[in-house]
């Protein structure tokens, strides 16, 4: 205890003593270092969260009920909504009636020789409420170009910014976009089933969500007419919690019902492509390991700024041991000295990262390409961060200390 009390009462004495500006450059070490191992970890796993949240706040909500793989439709789709009305915990949901089809824009000008096909693209034709739609999720505020759909808008379609060239700019054998300066108020025809019908173009849709911006919008009451469904049985259902409702209480209460025979019932995170997840992963891995290299760095910098301090202080050290104070005690100094280090940097990056940065990466997302990034930190892992910087700054300031302590008495004194 003795030693401890001197150790600290050392450690005190000589960053007191220590240049200003010394210890403002360690300490500005650790908070790079800091950031380096949570910030980086965190922007990279933010590009995959980031498309996550996306995905879950414009088109699945917390839990969406889609139809079954053999199936053509959601079946018992009356039964299903009315049981989603009367469930606690259940904020708001939305009904699509999805049709596979294709869209063309160039058949007038475009005549086609005996046997050739149509230069028309494959799309998904989302039948939807335009006004609960975008009470929920927002749609109208991603249209780029022309109007957002309103109710009773027929022979009008809103159109995803990746059936156009313009837009995606891809010319691949598999899936060739509609070319040409297509935009709102051109005709297109669009094909569903045995039904050819000439519809204009309201609206450019444009998100980075894939199930968005790949589908050809159009009122719901229209799509049931020209696919010559009578009956309201639906493809999507997404269903929004209230705040504090976990996603899978809402799927296994639909569950429990039975509705997993009718459809398939999934959480925002099960619905997620398996490949988002690994991605996510290996995000993670790189992060870490970018990490572990700003820790050796520092480490070493602790490590160097150390054994310096302590050679330039042979001599005092020499004069405290033949005075009495134990080797131990000095070792504890060197040691409070670099968690002192180690605790300022940890405690500004923390400020910096949950009150400066990660607020402004929500506000300010970065915009990539397939989503817009965030800074995906939590505060339970970038604790357990901090404390593995800690403990390696005082094992990097603990080892030149030893060295130097355990040599013999004199020679330090006299600097030999």
């Amino acid at each position: 205890m003795t030693s401890f009390k001197v150790g600290l009462f050392l450690a005190i004495r000589q960053l007191r003593r220590a240049n200003i500006w010394t210890n403002i450059l360690i300490s500005f070490v650790m908070v790079l270092t800091f950031l380096n191992l949570v910030v980086i970890n965190g922007i990279l796993v933010g590009l995959i969260q980031g498309s996550e949240e996306q995905y879950k706040d414009r088109y699945t909500g917390d839990v969406i009920v889609s139809k079954l793989i053999s199936k053509p439709y959601i079946q018992r789709t009356s039964e299903i909504i009315a049981a989603i009305e009367s469930m606690p915990g259940i904020k708001d949901y939305v009904v699509r009636y999805t049709e596979g089809g294709s869209v063309q824009a160039d058949y007038k000008e475009n005549i086609k020789k005996e046997g050739d096909l149509d230069m028309s693209t494959g799309a998904l034709f989302s039948g939807i409420n335009p006004v609960k739609e975008n009470e929920i999720f927002g749609l109208a505020d991603f249209v780029v170009e022309g109007e957002y759909l309103q109710p009773g808008d027929f022979d009008k379609v809103m159109i995803g910014a990746n059936l156009l060239y313009r837009y995606i700019q891809i010319d691949s054998p598999v899936f060739r976009p509609l070319k040409g300066d297509i935009g709102p108020g051109d005709k297109v025809r669009v094909t569903i089933g045995d039904t050819i019908r000439e519809v204009e173009i309201k609206g450019i849709v444009k998100t980075k969500v894939d199930e968005i911006s790949s589908r050809i919008f159009m009122d719901e009451a229209q799509l049931r007419q020209i696919a010559g469904r009578n009956a309201y049985d639906a493809n999507e259902i997404s269903i929004i919690a209230e705040p504090g409702v976990t996603q899978e209480s809402i799927r296994d209460a639909l569950l429990a019902r039975g509705f997993g025979e009718y459809a398939t019932v999934q959480t925002q995170k099960e619905s997620i492509p398996v490949f988002l997840d690994q991605i996510k992963d290996t995000f993670g891995l790189l992060g870490n390991a970018m990490g572990l290299i700003g820790l050796v760095v520092a480490s070493i910098t602790i490590f160097i700024v150390i054994f310096v301090n302590i050679i330039t202080r042979r001599k005092y050290i020499g004069i405290l041991k033949g005075i009495g104070v134990s080797g131990k005690a000095i070792e504890i100094s060197y040691i409070f000295q670099s968690a002192f280090y180690a605790i300022v940097g940890s405690v500004i990056g923390l400020v910096l990262t949950f009150f400066v940065l990660r607020p402004l990466f929500y506000a300010h997302p970065i915009d990539f390409p397939f989503s817009d990034g965030i800074l995906a930190v939590t505060w339970v892992g970038t604790l357990v961060r901090a404390g593995i910087l800690i403990v390696c700054t005082i094992i990097a300031g603990y080892i030149p200390a030893r060295m130097i302590v355990r040599r013999n008495t004199l020679d330090s004194i006299l600097g030999r």
